[in-house]
């Protein structure tokens, strides 16, 4: 497991690598109903599952890999398992909590077969899978209610438990990378670092980990009230593959943000920005041609060795990304840090 994030280092210092876009979006414009989120399997749950993402790597296994294919045919190297929201405590929405595993277990298996595919297509450009972990629907940080600022509506323990969960079931289901993304609350991305450890302790070796917070506005800070600095040094006890920013803001948005972290950050540096800033109904018209535009910039500072698209990105923008990609060196990694 060692040699895998040596592998991955050894690319990064190659060339930047191309990480896949929304999947959420692609999903949308399939335009599904409730009964296809169902399908035979769960036509009688008691509960609505519109929305459940993660459950049509069940459901609809066919939907969830054109998606991945097509990232992966617009020049991802690596692509993100359709689990993130995949745990325990986002799932109670649904009811689904006990399904957890096996959400994550099929999302995983699914990737990284077509994954390989590819690979065996041309070894000379190998695909990887990363396993998406989400922040959860709740903060360990904040009160939920403005009477109670002492109230949390989860603990630390129970991130970690549920975290631990889905970690093992996407190592379990072969994915080469963990990525602990969109990260709004550092507490919670601290309860899946603990988790992930105590899963390490367990397996012959560890994985390559990512981590990717999102700055929620323009004061450059997360949710729970820290700058991109302090959240790196927040994480920086755990060996990282890579830190990185994505979703909430475009690419424009997130430049002064990146540019820091990549002045002192040991590690390589990941960036997937959203199609622009969402509009009057909240969707996304930045095209991927204005895009690229504006992540040039990031390329030509040298700040990235991972590219790709977080909310409103499609396989438009990733191809547009990774032929930008190719026509600059990746970011010096200035101590090589193995995961």
């Amino acid at each position: 497991m060692k040699n895998l994030a040596d592998r991955l280092l050894q690319l990064m210092q190659q060339r930047i690598l191309v990480l896949d876009g929304a999947m959420g979006t692609m999903i949308q414009k399939y335009g599904l109903r409730e009964e296809d989120f169902r399908g035979s399997r769960f036509s009688s749950w008691p509960r609505p599952l519109k929305g459940n993402n993660d459950l049509l790597s069940i459901t609809q296994p066919q939907i969830i890999e054109s998606i991945h294919r097509q990232y992966l045919e617009a020049g991802a190297d690596i692509i993100e398992t359709n689990t993130f929201n995949a745990n325990s405590i986002s799932m109670a929405d649904y009811g689904m909590e006990e399904l957890v595993e096996e959400m994550n277990l099929a999302a995983a298996r699914l990737a990284v077969e077509i994954a390989a595919e590819f690979t065996r297509k041309n070894p000379d450009k190998p695909r990887f899978v990363a396993g998406a972990i989400g922040p959860t629907n709740k903060t360990a940080s904040l009160s939920p209610n403005v009477n109670d600022p002492g109230y949390r509506a989860v603990s630390f323990d129970e991130l970690e438990a549920a975290y631990y969960t889905q970690a093992s079931a996407l190592v379990q289901g072969g994915v080469h990378i963990l990525l602990v993304e969109t990260v709004f609350d550092t507490l919670n991305a601290k309860a899946a670092l603990a988790a992930i450890n105590r899963l390490f302790e367990s397996l012959p070796g560890p994985l390559p980990v990512m981590v990717s917070a999102t700055i929620t506005d323009a004061s450059g800070r997360t949710l729970s009230g820290q700058t991109i600095e302090a959240f790196y040094i927040s994480v920086s006890h755990f060996p990282l593959l890579s830190i990185g920013i994505n979703c909430a803001l475009g690419a424009a948005e997130m430049k002064p943000y990146l540019h820091a972290l990549a002045q002192f950050a040991p590690c390589a540096i990941s960036a997937y920005p959203n199609a622009g800033l969402p509009n009057a109904f909240g969707a996304y018209d930045q095209s991927p041609e204005e895009m690229a535009a504006q992540v040039r910039k990031f390329l030509e500072d040298g700040d990235v060795n991972i590219i790709g698209g977080c909310c409103g990105t499609t396989p438009e923008h990733i191809r547009e990304l990774a032929a930008l990609a190719a026509q600059f060196p990746p970011r010096p990694i200035p101590v090589l840090q193995s995961a």
